[in-house]
């Protein structure tokens, strides 16, 4: 009869082969689909890919935006790949058993300090996967809505019993003093010691017995991973290595077939985004944050990854496509959903991005006339007129007749700063006077600004990002050649989404101007001493961050300099900053029809969080959308009263005003 040795060598050497053929296979039908994508441009940069590996995935610094589910993941990562040299010897151990029963891997199993970490790690995760299972099954909370609920849950017993097995194993070797480190392992002793009383052949059948469990859990994990969420063990590391390293305002080139524009058929995305659909986690913390999701609208950023992961794999394993993307993977009213704030891209620990998956397949619902009427009628002001209004652009500087003197022409005259006004400011009733009083601040500031009056046009980024790349591209020519003509040294502009794309989308039609919010301008004025304010407001207030200037660009402290310069006290909001919600505007919603499953409007949701907070008399805003948006929900929210909306200019304005107003008393 073969002795037990050898038959348990020949067991693991058969088990190692199929499970790792099961993964391979798996991985490779998982996979193929990426072979079906488009090419990608050339990866550069690669001293800042390699140090998102160990600022994302070593130290999977993303993760602790949520910080108790950030804390319990990084335990169980870190606890596997030092848990690793375990498993390896578990497998070694085996296929060696008929020759060496008692093998151990050479320097590092005879190390006492690793010993000690593993140990100590056997117990941090074992904890973290506690509290995810109270996560899971007692929390529940709505971001994992959709998710493999049962898959999450089964992996999680998956590692639980790996760790629990493997203290065993450790625990009874040190009762049978078959461990040489068993003063480097407190856990494993103390676990050891439930089964201390028992005979030593009893301990024996258990310690194998364990052995074989956690074995086999491990190598059936490994199978299951090309299965589900948990094969973002195997591709976050690319995906994180290669992500997207543009400046997150500007859009991918429009992808084109044939002469169609935008994406139909899922084969049509890039090989790099489809590494995304099976990087998704399904964690839900970009559907936490999505505003589109919050309003009850057809969207969830995580269900839109997770339907794309199950299309690809569909049309992978067949012949021909059986279901459509545009209709059965994905409805178009989801698309439409999108307000594209950055909110999801922005909270994902693995860098997905899903608004260029969103605009591509909006382009070609533009293409296919798939828009509705609302929408459809702005799309031909803007071709007709360059405005969203519908107004000619001989009324698009109107707004400067009262003032004294005279704007300049840039057109007709050098100037330091050419002012881009935008749509919302130059045409938009509620916005006139706010316009206005921002050309006073400038002039009391002694500025030496301009503005293309009727040369001026839309500038475009929430048309491309509605899917209309000929028009954008159209609208930018136009733009671009009309600030040719002109001598300025600086783009300065109030409204965030013109700020985004002349910023970073203009630079391809020629512009290499300096691009400033007039934010940081007016940070820029304060510290110089040309803009003094003697007199201080005293108003407790609260500030929006805009999607376009926060998320996108990255300016969060220029007007939070500026409010404190008024002298008003800044409270900030429960989600600020990164976290700030968006109005509902971006992404061209403003332009469209509200839908009826909508439940409370974002911008509604946002006035109602500023008018909860205590003594707050006024929510501050630098975006004209945001405006137009807030003030109209605090009508609609039945708030007027408890809230004021204003832009950050009319406090700068009436700060001069009650300067100017001292001066005189002391006169």
């Amino acid at each position: 009869m073969m002795p037990y040795d050898a038959v348990k060598s020949i067991l693991v050497l058969i088990a190692l082969l199929a499970s790792f053929g099961v993964f391979g296979w798996r991985c490779y039908l998982a996979l193929q689909g990426l072979r079906r994508g488009q090419s990608t441009p050339a990866f550069g940069g690669w001293g800042e890919r390699i140090k998102g590996l160990i600022v994302y995935v070593a130290a999977q610094l993303r993760l602790f935006r949520f910080k108790a589910p950030g804390i319990a993941h990084f335990f169980v990562f870190w606890g596997f790949l030092t848990l690793s040299l375990t498993i390896l010897q578990a497998i070694l151990e085996g296929l060696l058993a008929y020759t060496n029963p008692h093998f151990v891997l050479p320097l590092i199993g005879n190390f006492g300090p690793l010993a000690l970490l593993q140990d100590l790690f056997i117990l941090c995760v074992a904890l973290a996967i506690l509290y995810d299972l109270y996560l899971r099954l007692i929390v529940n909370p709505e971001r994992y809505k959709g998710s493999h609920k049962s898959q999450g849950l089964m992996v999680l017993m998956f590692i639980f019993t790996i760790m629990l097995t493997l203290a065993v194993t450790n625990g009874i070797r040190i009762n049978l003093n078959d461990d040489l480190l068993q003063r480097y392992r407190p856990v494993s002793t103390l676990i050891g010691g439930l089964f201390a009383g028992l005979n030593p052949a009893t301990q024996t059948i258990i310690e194998e017995t364990a052995y074989w469990i956690h074995l086999g859990v491990v190598l059936l994990f490994l199978t299951e991973l090309p299965e589900g969420k948990h094969f973002h063990i195997v591709t976050s590391i690319p995906a994180i290595l290669l992500r997207n390293l543009e400046p997150r305002g500007r859009l991918p080139a429009a992808p084109e077939f044939e002469g169609q524009v935008g994406v139909k058929q899922v084969e049509q995305f890039r090989w790099r985004q489809m590494l995304d659909f099976y990087t998704c986690t399904e964690c839900g913390r970009c559907q936490d944050m999505c505003p589109a999701f919050a309003s009850g609208e057809p969207l969830s950023p995580k269900l839109l990854m997770m339907s794309l992961r199950d299309h690809l794999k569909d049309y992978s394993s067949a012949s021909l496509p059986t279901r459509s993307l545009i209709g059965d993977a994905v409805a178009p009213s989801t698309l439409w959903a999108c307000t594209t704030c950055y909110a999801c891209d922005q909270e994902c620990p693995l860098f997905i991005e899903r608004i260029p998956l969103i605009v591509d397949m909006r382009r070609y619902l533009v293409n296919e006339g798939e828009v509705d009427a609302l929408l459809q009628k702005t799309l031909a002001n803007l071709g007709r007129y360059g405005n969203s209004f519908g107004q000619s652009e001989r009324m698009r500087a109107k707004w400067t007749q009262p003032i004294q003197p005279v704007i300049k022409d840039a057109r007709k005259e050098a100037v330091e700063y050419l002012w881009f006004v935008g749509d919302y400011a130059s045409y938009h009733v509620m916005f006139s006077d706010i316009t206005r009083k921002t050309a006073q601040v400038f002039q009391k500031a002694d500025l030496d600004f301009g503005i293309l009056y009727d040369a001026e046009r839309n500038a475009g980024n929430d048309i491309r990002r509605v899917g209309e790349e000929g028009l954008f591209e159209s609208l930018a020519e136009k733009n671009s050649a009309a600030m040719d003509k002109c001598k300025y040294n600086t783009i300065i502009t109030t409204d965030p989404h013109t700020y985004n794309t002349l910023k970073n989308e203009y630079p391809a039609n020629g512009n290499h101007h300096a691009v400033l919010h007039y934010t940081e301008l007016l940070d820029q004025l304060i510290a110089s001493g040309k803009l003094q304010f003697n007199k201080k407001l005293g108003y407790k207030v609260t500030y929006h961050d805009p999607c376009y200037l926060g998320r996108y660009n990255g300016i969060y402290d220029a007007p939070r300099r500026v409010i404190r310069a008024l002298g008003c006290e800044l409270i900030e909001m429960p989600r600020h900053g990164d976290r700030a919600f968006c109005c509902g505007a971006g992404g061209g919603k403003i332009w469209m029809e509200e839908q009826p499953e909508v439940k409370e409007r974002p911008a509604e949701s946002r006035v109602r969080e500023a008018a909860g907070m205590s003594g707050i008399s006024t929510l501050v805003t630098t975006c004209p959308k945001d405006l137009v948006m807030f003030r109209d929900a605090v009508k609609t929210a039945g708030l007027e009263g408890k809230i004021v909306v204003k832009d950050l200019i009319e406090l700068v304005s009436e700060a001069l005003e009650l300067c100017k107003e001292t001066v005189r008393e002391q006169m």
